[in-house]
């Protein structure tokens, strides 16, 4: 008998009463678990504070829950401890991370805010007396992220490569920092904390690392002062934006494991796999992320040929986070 994948989105099955990973009933309200570790809101005193969903609702971190068998709820609560206590240690412990496990822990904390977001939708779909309008471009991303997150309680086996790019990099924080990020819409994220930063592309084929090959090549191995490591983010969530094909992938269930293998990018009119960049634009995303430092558009472009970094000097060449005079926000 072929391992069974549990798929929420072929009836849109959102409720309560059913494992949002596994698809098991439920027994009672009070099997849920937490859309954000606990370790992580308790070191960063994140449970009362404020989480604004799409719709303008505001919740605190520990109201976003998931509801969540027994079992699946012991094995993110195995995943949580080994990720605690990686950066609990420290950057060069987070690097020895497998991908696959910083990918699930990654999804889970993303696909549990899209989970939320998507009950508040139905909940103001069903006091407007109208039928539930979801862009059917989202659920098949939000279908597959869901699919490739069931890796973590069954057999699967990603073949013919990586549907994600997991990217780690030192980063010489403040103590108290936690900046996290996510775009739903792009499936990119990003987390700044301790002396770490992580970037993360949740369905993009590995095509973004490939994209800033150079980029990340250039600060390999280096100390990146926050400035430094938010000019990544922004390059990274610009070009998830830019990205412009819906992956696909071929899935076989068998009895011992599940097969999973992205399908070609490449498409019939030749077009390139990103849209061009745009200085201006990519100005606009640099700003909103160098928002703590203050610096405007206007000076971000103001030579559109080489907008302003901290990444690179004028020549391109690598920058020491050291030489940067800047507070660490």
């Amino acid at each position: 008998m072929p391992i069974h994948l549990y798929n929420p989105f072929t009836h849109f099955h959102f409720d309560n009463k059913t494992c949002f990973l596994s698809g098991q009933s439920l027994q009672s309200n009070d099997e849920q678990i937490q859309v954000f570790p606990h370790w992580l809101m308790r070191k960063f005193d994140l449970e009362d504070k404020p989480f604004k969903l799409l719709d303008e609702s505001i919740r605190t971190y520990k109201q976003l829950q998931l509801p969540c068998a027994t079992a699946v709820a012991e094995r993110i609560a195995e995943m949580d401890k080994q990720l605690e206590l990686a950066f609990n240690k420290g950057y060069e412990a987070v690097r020895q991370v497998d991908s696959l496990l910083l990918f699930q822990w990654v999804a889970r904390m993303v696909y549990g805010v899209v989970f939320n977001e998507i009950q508040a939708g139905i909940r103001q779909q069903a006091l407007s007396g109208e039928a539930m309008n979801f862009s059917q471009v989202l659920a098949h991303k939000f279908k597959n992220l869901h699919l490739m997150l069931q890796s973590l309680i069954l057999p699967m086996q990603f073949d013919g490569g990586i549907p994600f790019t997991v990217l780690v990099f030192e980063v010489d924080n403040d103590e108290q920092t936690f900046n996290y990020r996510d775009e739903i819409n792009t499936l990119v994220y990003s987390l700044r904390m301790n002396d770490v930063g992580i970037i993360v592309c949740l369905q993009d084929n590995g095509t973004n690392g490939v994209y800033h090959r150079e980029s990340v090549q250039k600060v390999e191995g280096r100390c990146l002062h926050p400035i430094q490591f938010e000019e990544l983010c922004a390059r990274f969530f610009y070009s998830a934006y830019l990205f412009n094909r819906l992956p696909e992938y071929t899935v076989l269930p068998t009895d011992e494991q599940v097969y999973l293998e992205p399908m070609p990018l490449a498409d019939m009119s030749m077009k390139p796999i990103f849209d061009s960049w745009q200085v201006k634009t990519y100005g606009q995303v640099l700003e909103n992320f160098w928002k703590p430092w203050g610096y405007t558009l206007f000076e971000i472009i103001k030579d559109p040929e080489k907008p302003m970094s901290f990444l690179v000097d004028g020549e391109g060449n690598p920058v020491s986070g050291s030489a940067i005079n800047l507070p660490k926000a």
